[in-house]
């Protein structure tokens, strides 16, 4: 009887669900359909700042800083609602920053 109420919040929260051993990880494929197809007219137009007629360098080095400052506030602060996430509606946080799979 003990060990179905102490398994009992893992069964409510996870639904039968584990870990995936490894898979959640950063380069799945997700992350290489997002850089190798999703962004190609983002590189396309990162190419023409500095590849067109006129050129100003100045200009697409701006572009590129906002950009990059852009993308990093926005995978920082997805980062951060997942750990939240994770620890407010799952015991525990996410994978890498834990080991694999529901806490026990």
């Amino acid at each position: 009887m003990n060990t179905a109420i102490a398994t009992l919040p893992s069964k409510v929260l996870y639904h039968g669900y584990d870990g995936t051993a490894g898979f959640t990880g950063f380069a799945n494929e997700g992350t290489w359909i997002i850089f190798a197809v999703i962004l190609v007219p983002v590189y396309i137009m990162l190419a023409a700042w500095f590849l067109g007629e006129p050129r100003d360098t100045k200009t697409g080095l701006l572009g590129v800083s906002y950009l990059v400052g852009l993308t990093t506030t926005m995978w920082v602060s997805m980062l951060v609602l997942t750990v939240l996430i994770g620890l407010l509606f799952y015991g525990g946080a996410p994978e890498p920053f834990s080991s694999v799979g529901p806490p026990s």
